[in-house]
């Protein structure tokens, strides 16, 4: 294959790469906290115990050390973790932080090495998420393995610097969220799991849910994690503070080591390093595989994520399938009845909590909270209310809102009765108005014609702001920025308006959303998205049918209409091939043997293909590598790959 070919090719297969337009902002800086907000955030902290001390004491209680510095990215310059970037969160809330989330900031920005009892550690603060090692007979038991190679890579290395060299004797993944599993091969590598025999533990359906979560719409997700986690915003007291869960997420090397030992039943129990672990299946709640775990011999009980010092996300900011309240519920019930005399819990996230009457306290406070919200949404629902009117009645009891560790950091009860009436009723809330609306621009452009032009609406949107109505503003001024795109004063109103929001905000991921959209007002839309590359070890776990069905969902149906071509795809390393047809302006495969009608036969090796997927790779070490070629026509192989749309990783959301 000559270069140009190989080149038009290598562009044509991006399928899952791409960046988007990218515009400039309006400029400035986030603002200070107007009056209403100091007020509203004033009453935050009259309403709640905020000084209770007994969860200060659970968060600093067994610290052996901090480590200093950062966790740098592969690269050498990508910072992925700074462990000194929150050190500001100390004292009093500032006025643009609520002082609830503050709080919890402070809760969660312990860093470093703990002891939980004898036999069991905790490393905290190298990542969003919590590795907890538990000593067996010869070695650690490791509990999930942070996000990134380098996180979790770091965390062993501290560890051992503190509790000595010892060997990794299992690994368990609570449930297939990349946070708790993408740091594996820092962990323990697959040639020592091997070589050793070490065994890794994870749930019926794990390996599936983990290297197929996100493939379709990974984009889409990946883009609006950004706001949900702030990944942008530095951190500050007019910025990042946390994200609910822990302090931020290290963007780095994902990957992932496949189960040995997959936990079947609802209850089973395993015998890991000489010690009895017990697992009970808890799937389709918090992840669609996840599982918690008892360890009889140290009266401990992991609760891993549908547990966590926080009301959790039914429905998250940056996209996913509605969870299912109800079960997750009923599996809070269960763990009521599955704790036995454990005298303390752990959780991947957060914080521990030791006695059995607080464990149990915490057990059904976060059991009642996800009944209610259920209960109470379909009951508003039947009696016809619509969502967003559903989330300004419902109200939890004083008993539950009282509580400070159900609190809405990570998810918030207004985004969560929406899930709800989304997973029995759908998004559309019955209204016929609602069920063909034009499109946000039209709208926008229709809203300020009705209004007298953007001047009058940024005009009205002023009053609102002066007068603390900032949702009303917020309102107003969204018609503005998408009616009338070039209209400055109402960008700049909106960021300061945003700002406001995100002050007054509890949860940590509207926070972030709020002042992510204010930043990006100001500074235009990112100019990188989240790096595929990264994902390149977990990637090359992904059945090939995943690829495929993402290229299917990327096709360009109306440049689709009326094309007729029909590729080969052979993966010589896997020994399988597969046959890619559009018909109707849809991508079909089935796997197959080559057919001869096919214009074209592109044949390679899996990780060739997936580095094209993923964007890494390079026309002189892949494209014209040996395990690479083309037969049949080259002109219609390109053709075919060029009708799949490169998404864009840093398209707008808050401008158009």
């Amino acid at each position: 294959m000559n270069k140009t070919l190989g080149s038009a090719l290598l562009i044509a297969l991006l399928a899952l790469s791409g960046c988007g337009k990218n515009t400039g902002g309006v400029g400035g800086t986030a603002g200070d906290a107007e009056m209403a907000t100091q007020k509203a955030n004033e009453q935050i902290a009259q309403e709640l115990n905020l000084a209770d001390p007994q969860d200060f004491e659970d968060a600093r209680r067994g610290f052996i050390a901090a480590p200093e510095g950062k966790i740098m990215a592969a690269d050498g310059t990508t910072v992925l973790i700074d462990f000194d970037a929150y050190k500001f969160i100390d004292g009093k809330a500032p006025p643009t932080v609520n002082p609830s989330l503050w709080r919890h900031a402070t809760l969660n920005k312990g860093v470093g090495l703990y002891k939980v009892r004898d036999g069991v550690h905790q490393l905290r603060g190298f990542d969003i998420s919590n590795i907890t090692l538990i000593d067996g007979k010869t070695g650690w038991i490791v509990v999930d393995a942070l996000t990134s190679k380098e996180s979790s890579a770091a965390a062993m290395a501290f560890a051992r610097k503190h509790l000595g060299n010892k060997p990794v004797t299992a690994l368990v993944f609570t449930h297939s969220h990349a946070d708790h599993f993408g740091g594996a091969l820092g962990v323990i590598s697959a040639e020592e799991v091997a070589q050793r025999k070490v065994p890794v533990i994870a749930s019926d359906g794990f390996m599936e849910e983990a290297t197929s979560e996100n493939i379709l719409v990974g984009t889409a997700m990946a883009r609006r994690s950004m706001y949900q986690f702030g990944k942008n915003l530095p951190p500050g007291p007019k910025g990042a503070v946390d994200t609910g869960l822990g302090k931020n997420v290290s963007y780095g090397a994902v990957g992932v080591l496949e189960p040995t030992q997959l936990i079947t039943k609802p209850t089973q129990e395993l015998v890991l390093d000489g010690l009895r672990v017990v697992f009970h299946n808890v799937p389709g709640a918090e992840a669609p595989a996840e599982m918690t775990f008892s360890v009889p011999d140290y009266k401990l009980y992991g609760g891993a994520e549908n547990l966590a010092q926080t009301m959790h996300n039914l429905l998250p900011v940056r996209g996913a399938k509605a969870r299912d309240s109800l079960r997750w519920a009923t599996y809070m019930q269960e763990a009521l009845d599955q704790l036995g005399d454990a005298e303390v819990y752990v959780g991947q996230h957060n914080w521990p909590i030791w006695g059995q009457e607080r464990i149990r306290e915490f057990i059904t406070k976060t059991r009642d909270v996800y009944k209610y919200t259920h209960d109470q949404t379909v009951r508003l629902a039947n009696a016809g209310h619509t969502p967003r009117e559903i989330a300004d009645l419902v109200k939890l009891p004083k008993s539950l809102a009282s509580y400070p560790n159900t609190r809405g950091y990570y998810g918030d009860l207004r985004h969560n009765v929406k899930a709800v009436y989304q997973l029995y009723l759908g998004a559309y809330d019955g209204n016929p108005a609602n069920l063909n609306p034009l499109p946000p621009q039209e709208s926008a452009k229709r809203y300020l014609e009705l209004l007298g032009g953007p001047d009058k609406a940024v005009a009205a949107a002023q009053t609102a702001f002066d007068k603390g109505d900032f949702r009303w503003a917020a309102e107003l001024l969204n018609h503005a920025v998408f009616g009338a795109p070039d209209n400055k004063a109402a960008k700049e109103l909106l960021a300061r308006t945003y700002d406001q929001m995100g002050y007054m905000s509890e949860a940590a991921t509207w926070r972030n959303s709020y002042l992510t959209a204010a930043l990006e007002l100001r500074n235009g839309p990112p100019k990188k998205g989240i790096d595929r590359s990264a994902l390149i070890d977990m990637l090359y776990q992904t059945p090939i049918e995943r690829f495929l069905e993402a290229m299917a969902a990327g096709l360009n149906g109306p440049d689709a209409e009326g094309k007729d071509l029909k590729v080969n795809l052979v993966l010589t390393d896997q020994k399988t091939s597969y046959v890619l047809w559009i018909e109707n302006a849809v991508l079909h495969f089935k796997k197959a043997p080559p057919e001869a009608s096919a214009n074209a036969t592109l044949t390679l090796t899996k990780p060739i293909f997936i580095k094209m997927m993923a964007g890494t790779a390079g026309v002189k070490d892949t494209l014209l590598s040996d395990d690479l070629k083309v037969d049949g026509s080259k002109i219609d192989l390109v053709r075919f790959f060029s009708l799949i749309d490169k998404a864009p990783g840093t398209f707008q959301i808050v401008t158009k």
